[in-house]
């Protein structure tokens, strides 16, 4: 029997800018970031702890926590890591609640994302979730390709279940189910969390969805009612995973996301006030 939890909503600035070429400035994303901080998310994917050479874009994460205003917000913060350096260096700031770490479950995009094979980076995983466990951190893992991939990697929704059970050997009970290129439809939406979420009822099984402007409502609409109670987006769509493929499919509108919740009566801890200023905010930063 699944345990109902409360709805989560996840946006994700750090996924809207890191495939941008043009560098946005540092006093923009802090502007930007404490702005959103003042919406009533659950949780901010406010940065990385990445490699500049492989994430310009996220090399000044440090100097923009540094001015970060989250001492009278109860949202948390979140970063990516992709190594135990990164961790460490993540977990050196007490106002970070989770570390991020992305986890393909296919072979070819463990290569191109983190340049390692899916053998090396559960090594890799074990020492961040180490990491992650002295300082006091929470890790989230997004389960990259979790709804097929491009390359002609094995894929079925058990080999995702595989995977989440294996991983909780870690002691991590938090996933994200990434649509990492846009392939996912309302069907194997369904049949995903359908399959994940009965199996692990006292996990945290989010859905991390991309989309297509036109797309956005019947992806939501499948996960929530397969269970989902844990939603990723970014404002405006911006953003997509530039080590995927070579064109960008954009994240789930943030702003559509509260939408479709309020509806529902849900969403009540959202200011849609403040969350407009945000969607003009970045209407500034980002390129169209």
């Amino acid at each position: 029997m699944s345990i109902e939890k409360k709805l989560k909503l996840i946006d994700c600035p750090r996924d809207a800018m890191q495939g941008i070429d043009e560098f946005i400035p540092t006093d923009k994303k802090i502007a930007y970031i404490n702005a959103l901080l003042k919406v009533g998310f659950h949780t901010l994917d406010f940065g990385s702890f990445v490699s500049p050479k492989a994430i310009p874009q996220m090399k000044d994460t440090e100097k923009v926590l540094s001015q970060l205003d989250n001492k009278d917000s109860n949202t948390q913060l979140l970063a990516i890591v992709a190594n135990k350096k990164g961790a460490i260096d993540a977990c050196k700031h007490d106002q970070i609640t989770y570390l991020g770490y992305p986890f393909s479950i296919s072979e070819t995009f463990q290569q191109r994302n983190t340049n390692a094979s899916i053998e090396a980076s559960l090594q890799r995983l074990d020492g961040i979730n180490n990491s992650a466990s002295k300082a006091n951190k929470s890790m989230v893992v997004y389960l990259s390709m979790a709804f097929g991939n491009p390359y002609g990697d094995p894929y079925h929704e058990d080999i995702v279940a595989r995977w989440i059970e294996r991983l909780s050997n870690f002691d991590i009970d938090t996933f994200a189910l990434s649509d990492t290129i846009g392939v996912a439809e309302a069907k194997n939406i369904d049949r995903l969390f359908k399959t994940t979420i009965p199996e692990f009822p006292s996990f945290e099984i989010g859905a991390h969805l991309h989309a297509k402007p036109d797309e956005w409502k019947e992806k939501i609409s499948a996960a929530y009612n397969a269970g989902c109670r844990r939603f990723d987006g970014a404002v405006a769509g911006y953003g997509g995973c530039p080590m995927a493929t070579d064109e960008l499919t954009g994240n789930m509108p943030t702003e559509k996301m509260v939408g479709y919740f309020i509806e529902k009566g849900l969403s009540r801890e959202i200011d849609q006030a403040q969350l407009n200023k945000c969607i003009a905010m970045a209407s500034a930063i980002f390129p169209t």
